[in-house]
Parts: C-alpha cells; structure tokens; sequence
C-alpha cells in the first residue's frame, strides 16, 4: 500500500479532515457525552469536554505519520460543525484496512455514515492501494452491519465473545469488501 496520511476528502453532505483542538466542543457535545453513541464503543462516554480535548491532543501528532488516517466527519449543512468520526487501521502485511466509526445520534438514519464510509473505502482502494476493506459491530447494534452492507461490504461471519465494549464481552459480526468486488460494483 501506498500510504498518504489522513487527507481531506468532500462528498455531495460532507467534508472529512483532520480533526483540531478547535473540534472538542463540539466532539463533546455531537457525540462523545453520549451514551446511547458510545454504548458499543471501546472508549467510555466523555465526561466533559477536557475528556474530549485531551483525547484529541493525544491524536493530533500521530497525523505525522503517513498510515494514520483518523478524520472528522462535517455536514456541509451544518456549517463545518464536526458530527462524527470515522478512521481506518492499516494492515501492511495483508494490504488491508480495519474501519471503525461513530455519529452523532441526532443525525443516524439519514446515510450520513453510508456517505462517509463510501468516501472512505473509495479512498483506500483507489489512493492507498488497499485489497481489503473490513469492519466488525456488536450484533446487539445491527444498524451499524446495514451501514456495511449498504457500501458493498459482505458479511462473514461472527466470532462469539471475541471483543469488548461499554456493554462489556460481546459477539463480534465481521463484514469485509475485497477489491475485485469494489472493481465490479
């Protein structure tokens, strides 16, 4: 793979960049206080907006790095205002990126998620040179699966008691989408 950092990307709804220290207001406020966002999440809910700050710096000298690509989801509508996240973890020795992401709960069901992991698989497979693209969700959070299968991603299968969230020891339902698939959608 060819890796080129996190980059902004824009869609028809959405600017995805880097995130800033500028953004942990509104990281707090969109999504990281809440508990419904991050019940199948490995983090714990923000308990104020210093969480959310340091959470950032901590992030913010890792966009040196060209395999790290982390950014903030903004609905153009919204006025530059971050809603969510969404980032990717590259796999050099199998050329494939794990995806993971969260939104705000005031905009889920819209396919503001859809949008941006379409943006960012088309990213990895025609930027980076990805050959897999995979992302797994709590089966007790189906309509994260949907957002899956939605851009092409094939279900796998689910690995029971194999991951950990806020909820504690949970299944694990894994979807993946290889590149000669995305060639021929």
């Amino acid at each position: 793979m060819i890796h080129k950092g996190t980059q902004r990307i824009e869609t028809d709804r959405l600017i995805l960049r880097r995130l800033t220290e500028d953004d942990a207001e509104a990281m707090y406020n969109n999504w990281a206080s809440d508990p419904e966002v991050t019940k199948f999440l490995t983090w714990p809910t923000h308990t104020d907006k210093d969480v959310s700050r340091n959470i950032i710096r901590t992030w913010l000298p890792l966009y040196e790095k060209n395999d790290y690509y982390h950014w903030t989801i903004i609905l153009k509508e919204k006025g530059g205002e971050p809603v969510g996240t969404i980032h990717g973890l590259p796999d050099d020795n199998t050329c494939s990126v794990q995806v993971g992401y969260c939104l705000s709960r005031s905009l889920w069901h819209r396919g503001i998620m859809s949008e941006a992991l379409q943006a960012v698989i088309d990213f990895f497979f025609n930027e980076v040179g990805a050959e897999r693209i995979c992302s797994y969700h709590d089966p007790n959070n189906p309509h994260s699966g949907m957002v899956m299968t939605h851009c092409g991603m094939k279900y796998e299968g689910t690995l029971r008691a194999s991951d950990r969230n806020n909820t504690g020891i949970c299944d694990a339902s894994w979807y993946s989408l290889l590149r000669r698939e995305y060639e021929n959608i």
